[in-house]
This record gives structure tokens, sequence and C-alpha cells, in this order.
């Protein structure tokens, strides 16, 4: 159902499969790296956390929201057309998701915020915790390496709570559907192919040491160029980034607004995804 906006003659809706090539084409826009696979994800994971602004019968800006258990939720694709941008429109759907949190009593929502983005979001109650960096780089000639030692389902999930601070098991199912990950006693890494580069995360691990042998096991794969998203603050993770060749490309901002949440970002060494967490 629509809910309209008299004022904008914008309309707000859930986001359906029809709405991927339009929505696909606002992601490419502004150089993001999704693809309509990622699109499709997002809807299946939470289907009445897409929203759609349509505005003269066009597909004018979107938000999605992700919904990890009531413990947490996560804001992302926030994009608004050219051609309907300052009609405060992002801020109408980033309001919508909040209300969906809201309804669902999710105790923290966070973001990942860029420069233009953060004064709208600190003006919603978002508050800023640390900075989440995008890197980028090359795999190096394919060599034998793997990382042994897969495990179950509850072991990836026990180490993911610990680190992440929620149960995001459904979206590692969905994304082991994808690519195969790569596992190690200690950890575990996920990646998947996006429209500019394959993506790596989101990565896990005890020790620098097992993170390091599922990167080497992610990179030998015979993948080209490569994405990374990492917390500044994992100054293992960023050495390892650097070790691998890879290069900083972008800042963004981690962002929150509700109760702290547990977790342990040492752990963390490659996110899922700006949109993901």
């Amino acid at each position: 159902m629509i809910k309209n906006n008299s004022a904008s003659g914008a309309g707000i809706r859930t986001l359906e499969a029809r709405d991927i090539p339009a929505a696909l084409a606002l992601s490419t826009a502004a150089g993001w790296n999704q693809t309509a696979e990622d699109w499709l994800m997002l809807m299946q994971l939470e289907p009445e956390g897409c929203f759609a602004l349509e505005c003269e019968g066009r597909l004018a800006a979107t938000t999605t929201i992700v919904c990890y258990g009531r413990q947490l939720a996560w804001i992302g694709m926030v994009l608004t057309h050219s051609d309907f941008q300052r009609r405060g429109f992002a801020r109408q759907l980033v309001e919508r998701a909040l209300t969906l949190a809201e309804t669902r009593r999710i105790e923290t929502v966070k973001l990942d915020a860029t420069e233009q983005g953060c004064r709208l979001y600190e003006s919603l109650g978002f508050r800023a915790e640390h900075e989440i960096q995008r890197w980028s780089g090359y795999s190096a000639a394919r060599v034998n390496i793997e990382a042994r030692e897969c495990f179950s389902w509850k072991a990836i999930e026990d180490i993911d709570r610990e680190a992440f601070g929620a149960n995001r098991l459904p979206l590692l199912k969905m994304l082991a559907r994808r690519t195969q990950p790569s596992c190690h006693s200690a950890g575990f890494l996920f990646w998947r192919r996006g429209s500019r580069a394959s993506y790596i995360g989101p990565c896990v691990a005890r020790t620098p040491e097992a993170a390091r042998a599922l990167l080497e096991s992610c990179l030998a794969g015979g993948e080209r160029r490569w994405f990374w998203d990492l917390l500044q603050s994992n100054v293992d993770a960023v050495s390892l980034a650097t070790d691998a060749g890879f290069r900083l490309e972008r800042n963004l901002v981690r962002m929150a607004r509700g109760a702290q949440m547990p977790g342990t970002s040492e752990m963390i060494y490659a996110a899922a995804g700006f949109e993901l967490g």
C-alpha cells in the first residue's frame, strides 16, 4: 500500500521485485557496488523493511532496514535519484524505517554514514561510534592455500554473535548460497561478487593468524578486484589490508541510535557491507 505525501506528490511503499532494475540504477549511479542479487537478498531478508518512494510515477528514493532479532536493526541503501534530491525524501524513508524498528521494539539501530549523511542521522538521534573504511585491492597469482577445519553453523553463529553482538545467521546462510565461504577453527570469511568488484566480508576471527589464513584462502580463489570494509579501530585488520597490497578508498562513520550493544570489534576483520553491518 502506498502512503501519499500530498505536499510532495510522493508515496511510500515497500520495494518489490519489479523495482530491482530501477533500484539497481540508483545504486549504480551513486557508484556503489550492489548487484541485482544484493537488492533481492535485502528484500528476502526483510520484506517489510525495504522501502520505495515513488514520485511522478518513478522510483525516486529507497531505504532498507534489516532486523537481527530484537537486538539490532541496520539501515542502508539510502538513495535518492538526482532528479528528486533536496525534497526531504531520504528523511521520510529513514523515519519510516525507524518507525518499523520502534514497532518491533528493537533496542539498537545502526548504519554506516557518508560525510554528507551524518547531519541527517544526527538530527534523527544517531551518534557516531567509530570510523569504518573501504579498502580496495587485487588478488595475487592463484596459489593452493586453503583455510581448513570447517565447522558447524552453530559454531559460526556463536563466534559471529560474540563479535557482532546480534544473531545474523539468516544473512550468513543466504551469503553461503552465493559463494563458498572460507572456514577456520578460529573464524570464518564470506565473500560475494559485486557490480564493480568482488566483496570480502563478513570476516570474523579470534586471532590475526586465523584472519590472515582466511584472507589468503579468499584471495587465492582467482577473483580479481576486491572491496574490503573494515573498522579503523581494528589495527590488525588494517595491517592485513596493507600487507595484502590494498589501498584506502573512502571513510564512513558507523553510527548508532538506542542502547549500547555488546560485541567485540577486535574480532571483526571485515564488515558484511555498509547496508548490512
